[in-house]
């Protein structure tokens, strides 16, 4: 039996900024707490699948930034780009989950 978590949803979202606090587990947490609770927590596989997706988009724009770097120093702006993206919509979303609604990732490429 599923039960409503918005918490736990609202902080599987910013779990994400742990990147910016510790360097890691930005990744990390947010799989593990969708691989954990995707079964008992209603909306956590949709919200997850979403998490998910975002990270890995974001990880590949990433890498296509890299050698952009060499090309006028357009990836410099690519990881402005990045950088800001994953700051902001992990807050966004939690607010958004927080008041019952879906989650939105723009730019994310649909994996899971």
């Amino acid at each position: 039996m599923q039960k409503e978590n918005r918490q736990l949803l609202v902080i599987t979202h910013l779990s994400q900024l742990l990147d910016i606090i510790t360097g890691f587990g930005g990744f990390i947490v947010p799989l593990i707490i969708w691989l954990t609770q995707k079964d008992s927590v209603i909306d956590m596989d949709e919200n997850g699948k979403a998490i998910m997706n975002f990270r890995i988009s974001m990880f590949l724009y990433l890498v296509i930034s890299i050698p952009l770097v060499l090309l006028f120093g357009l990836g410099l702006l690519g990881f402005l780009a990045i950088a800001i993206l994953t700051f902001i919509f992990p807050i966004v979303n939690a607010v958004r989950v927080s008041n019952g609604e879906k989650p939105y990732y723009p730019m994310s490429i649909k994996f899971l």
